[in-house]
């Protein structure tokens, strides 16, 4: 393909698939949410890769062959990895395998290396973790990152049992290791996801990146993360020569060690050793994405080094998805917690890398229609992952005439209220504000900490009022009453005092925490305090216009058409109704107007602040009628720079922007 191609063409092709393969990357690696499977990113990359080398000249610095993973998420403090936790070059066939392998080989005679075995292992799909030591004692873990640096996730880390928290040896050590969660374990949360409406896990690797970079080490509790540790890092005060050497002495220490390790010798035994973890993979109790071919003399690895991204002494084999055909015989929606209306294939059961497959989600009308799906269709599967099935294609030449075309509805199937397809996003809604499908996960938003913040108000507690019906919308908690609580908990009294006073006193919360609150799609926090600030009341803002929202700084046409949207639904002006009635606030008080000092002045906070959290500082600063940006620019006013600021306050004293310290900001706010 690549010869066929001219310059112009090559330089445009390159173009096409940077720009994809990054936004791909970006859904895989920093949001844990990822839109195609790893054999189809793969084979874009590969794609990539392959035109790069023919035409070095059109290497974007911002392609992902030039970089490893993904960025540090916001809310972690940073790690510096001493030794760059690097990626590993991809190989699709057997002839690459023997060229890998005849070339290490050919290098090891040359500097006359005795040890010329492999060590081949499987490639466990999940998230690279760094565990450090210190006098056999678990003092840090982090994530790889972008291989230089990468998030401190060590409360997350110490959940996991398998991680041991003191050594059999008092020994100093770096170790690398893969977060996983099991097959079976996997299966269980998204079945448990399913059944509470939530949204499922795509696969296994981003259901345990997700958890492990949770900023909530309780969510992260709740999740069956396990791990396999398979190198050593740094060591001190002891020699090991070998690979081999060192996964006996990490399990010696504590450690679950990665289970399939197989000793290799010559070419046939890799291949052999790559074909036996094929044909078996679909029994093993995690899932892989590959093998691994390592060189197992650790003096010959320091010799062969490393590339910018990859190192030289080990190679990833990937595996071709294994694919089935069967017939689609219906499709059928469900409905999640934000409302989202998914169609779902209902597939004859077929066996597919291990397990029976007899339905698959089908994404949304868009995917349908690029597939080209039909109900009655012949539909080729394969598991994305190896653990999600997923549907790769239709087979059109075994159409018969029979099959119907699948049109999504027009109302929700579970409460019947309008769906509406919303600008800009590939998903159909439920526009109603009752919907039994949406409601349990409406009520943990409503009394959630940035919204109507009901301390006692759980989940399991509102589990418990749900099963016993004294809850059927959001409004229903402010008619509970303390017989209807005190029997949720063991010695409730004091529970049922304590949350029924709660309840009572988040009628009087500001009323940007109840537009928070009634989830309205788009409308975090930042936007709903613009829109309370901006309008005084409930009543003005049901009121308000389109062309009147779309106008509002902050706000814009994709906002203001979800505002409309969802104050005109008759569920909505029951709900508001039903919430007066029951004395929630729902103006701006005097109380919460300030002084207007701050009034027209932009704000931007970079650093760590003593007495303030981020938020707080952020609270007050828009509680005085000033705005809270996130970038410096011409417009921003002011800088309140905390300790360890960085490239803002470069930026701000280059655009002379006024610099306030902490101090200042006091002095400021009295």
């Amino acid at each position: 393909m690549i010869l066929k191609m001219n310059k112009s063409e090559a330089k445009k092709r390159i173009q096409e698939l940077v720009k994809k393969t990054s936004y791909y990357a970006e859904k895989y690696y920093d949001e844990d949410k990822p839109e195609i499977s790893d054999y189809e990113y793969d084979m874009l990359m590969l794609e990539l890769k392959n035109l790069e080398k023919e035409y070095p000249e059109f290497i974007e610095k911002e392609s992902y062959t030039q970089h490893v993973g993904g960025d540090v998420k916001k809310g972690f403090n940073k790690v510096k990895h001493e030794i760059p936790l690097l990626s590993m070059q991809d190989i699709f066939s057997i002839e690459e395998i023997d060229n890998y392998v005849k070339k290490i080989k050919k290098q090891a005679k040359e500097k006359k290396i005795q040890n010329k075995s492999f060590v081949v292992e499987t490639k466990i799909d999940g998230l690279t973790a760094s565990l450090e030591y210190k006098d056999g004692i678990f003092v840090r873990g982090s994530t790889r990152g972008n291989g230089q640096i990468g998030e401190d996730v060590t409360e997350n880390l110490k959940t996991i049992k398998n991680i041991p928290k003191k050594l059999t040896e008092n020994v100093t050590i770096t170790v690398r290791g893969e977060v996983f969660i099991s097959t079976k374990d996997f299966e269980k949360l998204n079945e448990e996801k399913e059944k509470n409406g939530e949204e499922t896990f795509a696969n296994a690797r981003n259901a345990a990146a997700g958890s492990l970079r949770q900023l909530d080490t309780n969510i992260v509790k709740k999740r069956p993360l396990d791990i396999y540790v398979y190198n050593i890092q740094k060591i001190e005060g002891k020699e090991i020569l070998s690979h081999n050497e060192a996964l006996n002495y990490l399990e010696k220490l504590g450690f679950n060690v990665n289970p399939i390790r197989i000793h290799c010798n010559t070419e046939k035994d890799v291949n052999n050793a790559i074909r036996k973890i094929g044909e078996e993979r679909e029994n093993l109790s995690f899932g892989i994405d590959g093998a691994v071919i390592k060189v197992d003399d650790l003096k010959f690895r320091e010799i062969l080094g490393t590339t910018a991204k990859n190192p030289r002494w080990q190679i990833a084999y990937k595996y071709p998805p294994e694919q089935k055909e069967t017939k689609l015989i219906d499709i059928v929606c469900n409905v999640g917690r934000t409302g989202v209306i998914t169609p779902i294939a209902i597939l004859e059961p077929v066996r597919v890398a291990g397990s029976k497959i007899s339905k698959t989600t089908l994404h949304n009308e868009d995917f349908i229609k690029e597939k080209e799906i039909k109900i009655g269709d012949m539909v080729v599967i394969q598991k994305a992952g190896d653990v999600i099935p997923e549907i790769v294609r239709v087979n059109k030449e075994k159409r018969t005439g029979e099959e119907q075309d699948f049109v999504m509805p027009n109302v929700c199937p579970v409460c019947g209220a309008q769906a509406k397809r919303i600008e800009g996003e590939a998903a159909l809604r439920c526009t109603g504000t009752e919907c039994p499908a949406k409601l349990y996960r409406n009520l943990v938003h409503f009394v959630s900490r940035d919204a109507m913040n009901i301390d006692g108000l759980g989940e399991s507690i509102i589990e418990q009022l749900l099963n016993k019906k004294l809850i059927e919308n959001v409004a229903d908690i402010y008619r509970l009453t303390f017989e209807d609580v005190v029997s949720l908990k063991k010695n409730g009294t004091k529970f049922a005092t304590n949350l029924i006073n709660a309840i009572e006193n988040s009628k009087n919360n500001e009323l940007y925490r109840l537009i928070v609150a009634l989830g309205i799609n788009h409308i975090g926090t930042k936007a709903s305090k613009v829109l309370a600030k901006e309008f005084k009341s409930l009543d003005n803002l049901m009121k308000a216009q389109f062309d009147k929202l779309a106008e509002i700084e902050d706000i814009g046409p994709i906002m203001a058409n979800s505002i409309v949207e969802f104050f005109s639904q008759d569920q909505t002006k029951k709900l508001i109704k039903k919430l007066k009635e029951y004395g929630v606030n729902m103006t701006v008080t005097e109380d919460n107007l300030g002084d207007g000092r701050f009034d027209g002045l932009v704000f931007v906070l970079t650093g760590s602040l003593a007495d303030f959290t981020r938020q707080q500082a952020s609270d007050i600063i828009e509680s005085l009628g000033g705005k809270v940006s996130s970038s410096v620019s011409k417009k921003t006013n002011y800088l309140l720079a905390g300790e360890d600021a960085g490239s803002k306050l470069v930026k701000a004293q280059n655009l002379g922007v006024t610099v306030i310290s902490e101090d200042e900001f006091k002095n400021m706010i009295k």
